[in-house]
């Protein structure tokens, strides 16, 4: 999506909108555009193909990218992230980069198995500095409107402390769930699939009025309705914490890891100091994160997209 601009920040919304983008260039070589499909079938011949494989009469989408855009506010990027990290997607653990500027989710926990998909969470502001800002400066000076234009986008990712969600699907896992066949489809079984990745956030207490130990926060989610349940699950949180040995009946240990799951703690990960603590603070102010935000005005988008406004 960053044919013929400087950055992605903001992308496509449609497959057709990046089917365009390949058409466009296609024409510009003299070749056919790619299509629609109206059938796929089961490929057979003295080819000795597997009956598994399948042809089709149009485009065949080999992977597809999902991003979203998150407001997490200035300066929360980090403290956000470090919640994320602590997180799991379905099998995938959640890994924080060195620079904690970073998370990604894979069968390993340490960025090993991504077969199907590979997802992350990443400082908008922090890439673009780090990486897109010394580009445009080598490439077009820097006292050039190219240089400019990447400072106010650099700028305002910071000011707004953008977190980007991005998700690749891949080939073999389009092709199982038969979203690789362009036109036969609809397309909001991506958008579902997205929603459930950037719903990862949702047990999370990431708040800065008064501190709460672990107990204190399962009372006050609803989680347990006494003190003594609170307590009982928050003391195999803190052995959890530091590494000790669960003693328990695999019943009871589904149950006290369900509780915490609910608060943001997993206690089926490996413990990372780095990544929790025994209590949580709350100040007047709280990290909100603001999900689908709309690009400034300024924002340069595509240039088929505003041809077609």
């Amino acid at each position: 999506s960053r044919l013929n601009r400087h950055d992605n920040l903001w992308g496509f919304e449609t497959l057709d909108q990046c089917i365009a983008v390949y058409n466009q260039l296609l024409a510009e070589y003299g070749l056919p555009p790619f299509t629609r499909c109206t059938r796929f079938e089961v490929r057979q011949g003295e080819s000795g193909a597997k009956s598994s494989q399948l042809w089709t009469d149009g485009a065949v989408i080999q992977r597809v990218d999902l991003t979203t855009n998150i407001s997490v506010g200035k300066g929360n990027e980090t403290p956000y992230l470090r919640g994320l990290a602590s997180q799991r997607l379905g099998h995938s653990i959640g890994r924080l980069f060195p620079n904690g500027k970073s998370v990604d989710w894979t069968t390993s926990g340490s960025g090993k198995g991504a077969r199907l998909q590979y997802r992350k969470a990443y400082d908008k502001g922090f890439e673009i500095q780090s990486k897109h800002l010394p580009k445009v400066k080598r490439a077009y000076g820097e006292g050039s409107p190219e240089f400019k234009y990447a400072q106010e986008l650099c700028n305002y990712a910071v000011e707004t402390g953008i977190v980007r969600l991005e998700q690749e699907l891949k080939s073999e896992f389009l092709s199982r769930e038969k979203l690789c066949f362009y036109g036969l489809f609809d397309e909001a079984n991506y958008r579902k699939l997205h929603e459930e990745f950037v719903g990862v956030d949702q047990r999370l207490k990431v708040t800065k009025m008064d501190i709460v130990s672990i107990a204190g926060q399962l009372l006050a989610e609803g989680v347990v309705e006494t003190q003594r349940a609170a307590n009982l699950t928050a003391s195999y949180a803190i052995m959890w914490m530091h590494g000790q040995e669960l003693a328990m009946s695999e019943r009871s240990y589904n149950t006290h890891a369900a509780r915490l799951n609910r608060i943001g703690i997993n206690i089926r990960n490996a413990p990372d100091l780095t990544l929790c603590s025994t209590v949580f603070i709350r100040e007047m102010k709280e990290i909100n994160p603001v999900k689908n935000i709309a690009p400034p005005s300024w924002y340069k988008r595509p240039s088929h997209l505003r041809i077609a406004a």
